[in-house]
């Protein structure tokens, strides 16, 4: 069962706690870089539970970076071509291969810089190696909906993962953070309609009802 909603510092310090303690086992012994997967459907506080949990274990002298799963989004040029542009966002919009075959080498390829990319949601566009994750990160904190998702080729992710973390919220509080969010773009109600029924919701209950279990469920992140 998720904890209740909890602040998110009290949220990203319980979380930190449980990677600490795997961390600092598998990298006792010079290991390869600990992978923390935090996944959980859209709007649920993943970006903002990841960072605070990079920070807390920066600060523990164990350097963490972030890993966004949204800088493999397909370009819209690719989505337009295969007509997926109205379900940008949708689990077959994105390049899962490339996400994963970083993975691999953020393990493999320890003791050098590797550039990634990040979504950039004002402008609606990956921009490619955005973001260095430096030769000196020991933890990674990939994170994205689809993580966990119990589907090929999602499912095939999992092994990269030391540790997961799972973001579960109620149906309403997702849907009024995702309408919160097309505000703050100034999306008529009309498009904001369409954003939601047409694509956000069905990727919540997605993500909300096929994705494998999470070494630790945990309530989303309360706001403020």
């Amino acid at each position: 069962m998720a904890a209740p909603d909890e602040p998110v510092a009290a949220l990203a310090e319980r979380v930190a706690e449980a990677v600490t303690a795997a961390a600092s086992r598998a990298l006792a012994h010079g290991g390869q870089r600990f992978i923390l997967a935090v996944a959980g459907p859209p709007g649920s506080g993943k970006s903002t539970l990841a960072d605070a949990v990079a920070a807390l274990l920066t600060l523990r002298k164990l350097d963490a970076a972030v890993f966004p799963m949204d800088g493999y989004h397909y370009d819209d040029a690719i989505l337009n071509a295969r007509g997926h542009r109205p379900r940008k966002g949708a689990p077959h919009t994105f390049d899962v291969d490339g996400f994963a075959a970083t993975l691999k080498r953020l393990k493999a390829e320890q003791h050098r810089d590797i550039a990634v990319p990040v979504f950039d949601r004002d402008l609606e566009v990956s921009r490619g190696s955005a973001r260095i994750i430096a030769a000196s990160t020991r933890i990674i904190v990939a994170e994205g909906n689809y993580l966990l998702l119990d589907a090929v080729p999602w499912r095939e992710l999992r092994p990269h993962f030391d540790l997961s973390v799972f973001i579960r919220e109620p149906e309403a509080v997702l849907r009024a953070r995702l309408e919160d969010r097309w505000r703050h773009y100034q999306f008529t109600a009309a498009e904001m309609q369409q954003k939601l029924e047409g694509n956000d919701m069905p990727n919540v209950r997605l993500v909300l009802e096929r994705s494998a279990g999470a070494t630790l469920e945990v309530g989303g992140a309360a706001r403020g």
